[in-house]
C-alpha cells in the first residue's frame, strides 16, 4: 500500500536508510575497492573520449542540455559546460562506448558506468569531501547490484543496464542533493518507471551505439530525482519495495556486492573474454605458427555464441565480436583499444576472425550468468589439435586483477588521451582521495 507519511518511511524502509545515511562507517577494505573501481572507470572514461559515440553525445548534450544558472557541470575530461543531467547522460554514454568498464555477473551489466558520471556532475555544486565521494560510490554499487538482480528475476525479457541503473542515479542524486525520505522514494519509483526497458540481445545481434542503455538510464535517474525534489510523484519501485524481491534487499549493509564487481582486462564484451583466456592459455603452452591455423573452435554459452560478427565495421561491432577478439588474442596476446579501433581493416586479423567457429555448450549454458565459461580447440593444417582447459574471464572475485594490473590498465587507457604527468596526477589523487576537498578533486581529476 502506498504510504505518504514521512515518519513511516524512516521506520519502514531500510533501503532509504542506507541511501540517505549520514557519514556511514564502511570498512577500510571497502574504501580500497571503491578506489580501485574509481580509477578503473576514470581510465575508461579518458580513453572513451576518442570514440564516435562520445563525439555525437557531446554535440547532442551541448545543444540540448546547456548549462543554466542553477545547473552546471563539466563534461568529463573536457572544458565544456552543460547541465548536470546532461553531463551524467554524456558521461555514462561515453564510458559505455568503450566496453572496458566494470560489471557484476548476476546483473549481467554495469554499475560504475553511471555512478562516476553522476557524482562528477554533482561535484561542482556540492561540497563533497573525498570520503563522501567514496561513500556514495559504495552505496551506488550496493543499490545497483541488487536493482539489477531484482529486475532480471522479475522481468520476462533481458533488459539492458539502463533499465535498472537508472535507480542508482536517482539514489545518488537524492543522497547528494539531500532529498527527504518521501522524495527519495518517489524518485526511485519514477526512475524505474521511466528507465529504458531496452532489450540487450537486440544489441548483441545487431551491435549499435546504443550499447547497454546506460546513457538513458543516467538521464532517467537524474531527471527522476530532480522531478521528485519538486513534488513529482512516481509509482513505487517494484524491484526495490515489492515483497517478492525482499530477499534480494534483506542483506543490504551486511553483504557488500562492491567486492563482487569484476574489472575487465580487455575492452570487449565480458562474454567474449573466456574465449580470449582459452586462446592465451594455448599460446602460453605451445609455439604456434599462426599462419598454419586451419580453424579455431570456441565452445561456450549461448549468449557468447551470439557475439558472431566476423568482420566488424566499427568499434561497437568489434567490442561485441567474439571471433575478432579471438583473432586479436591470437596475434597480439591481448585485445587492445588500438586493435578494436584502428585494426578493423587489418587483413590478417580479418582472415583469422573468419576461422573462428562458435559452438554452443549446454553445460556452460546451465552455469550462466553466475559463471561464464569457454574452451578452445585450435585445429592446425597438419591435422593436429591444441586444446585449452575450460576457461573463465580474469578479474572476477575468485581471480581478481592485482593492484598492479589495475594500475597498468588505467595507464594503458588514459595515455591514449592524457600525458604521463596528467595520468600520474589523476592516479595519485584517487589513491589519496579521502583527504581531498572538492576543489582539489576537480582540479586533479578533470
Amino acid at each position: 500500500m502506498y504510504q505518504s507519511d514521512e515518519s513511516d518511511f524512516k521506520l519502514k524502509h531500510a533501503i532509504l536508510d542506507f541511501i540517505l545515511a549520514e557519514n556511514p562507517k564502511f570498512s577500510d577494505e571497502l574504501y580500497i575497492q571503491a578506489k580501485r573501481c574509481l580509477i578503473d572507470t576514470l581510465g575508461v572514461a579518458i580513453a572513451a573520449r576518442n570514440t564516435e559515440v562520445s563525439r555525437v553525445l557531446e554535440k547532442f548534450v551541448k545543444s540540448q542540455f546547456g548549462a543554466t544558472e542553477t545547473s552546471s557541470a563539466t563534461l568529463l575530461f573536457t572544458d565544456q559546460k552543460v547541465s548536470e543531467s546532461g553531463a551524467a547522460l554524456y558521461g555514462a554514454g561515453s564510458i559505455d562506448s568503450l566496453d572496458a568498464h566494470d560489471g557484476q555477473v548476476l546483473t549481467k551489466g554495469h554499475i560504475g558506468v553511471v555512478i562516476i558520471p553522476t557524482l562528477f556532475a554533482l561535484l561542482e555544486t556540492k561540497n563533497l569531501k573525498g570520503k563522501e565521494l567514496l561513500d556514495a560510490i559504495i552505496i551506488g554499487y550496493e543499490i545497483g547490484t541488487r536493482a539489477g538482480i531484482a529486475l532480471h528475476e522479475t522481468a520476462c525479457d533481458y533488459h539492458t543496464s539502463g533499465a535498472w541503473n537508472a535507480l542508482v542515479v536517482a539514489a545518488l542524486v537524492a543522497r547528494i542533493k539531500k532529498l527527504s525520505y518521501l522524495q527519495t522514494y518517489e524518485a526511485l519509483g519514477l526512475a524505474e518507471y521511466h528507465g529504458p526497458r531496452s532489450q540487450m540481445m537486440r544489441c548483441i545481434d545487431h551491435p549499435i551505439m546504443a550499447k547497454d542503455g546506460s546513457c538513458w538510464g543516467a538521464l532517467s535517474g537524474f531527471s527522476a530525482a530532480l522531478l521528485a525534489k519538486d513534488g513529482f510523484t512516481g509509482a513505487p519501485a517494484v524491484t526495490m519495495f515489492n515483497d517478492d524481491v525482499a530477499d534480494i534487499w534483506s542483506d543490504l549493509g551486511e553483504r557488500f556486492y562492491t567486492f563482487e564487481q569484476y574489472i575487465k582486462p580487455y575492452p570487449i564484451c565480458r562474454w567474449a573474454q573466456p574465449a580470449v583466456e582459452g586462446v592465451l592459455h594455448i599460446k602460453a603452452q605451445n609455439d604456434i605458427d599462426i599462419d598454419q591455423i586451419k580453424s579455431v573452435n570456441v565452445h561456450t554459452f549461448h549468449e557468447a555464441k551470439r557475439l558472431h560478427t566476423m568482420a566488424p565495421k566499427d568499434t561497437d561491432q568489434a567490442q561485441y565480436s567474439l571471433p575478432f577478439s579471438v583473432a586479436c588474442a591470437l596475434r597480439d596476446n591481448t585485445v587492445s583499444v588500438k586493435a578494436i579501433t584502428d585494426g578493423l581493416n587489418d587483413p590478417f586479423l580479418l582472415e583469422l576472425s573468419h576461422k573462428v567457429n562458435c559452438i554452443e555448450n549446454d553445460k556452460y549454458n546451465d552455469l550462466f550468468p553466475a559463471e561464464r565459461w569457454a574452451h578452445v580447440i585450435i585445429e592446425m593444417r597438419d591435422g593436429s589439435q591444441l586444446k585449452s582447459p575450460p576457461s573463465i574471464a580474469r578479474g572476477n572475485t575468485e581471480n581478481p586483477l592485482t593492484d598492479k594490473e589495475v594500475k597498468e590498465k588505467y595507464f594503458d587507457l588514459a595515455l591514449n588521451l592524457k600525458t604521463q604527468d596528467e595520468c600520474d596526477r589523476i592516479f595519485n589523487a584517487v589513491m589519496s582521495i579521502e583527504t581531498e576537498p572538492t576543489s582539489l578533486i576537480l582540479t586533479k581529476l578533470l
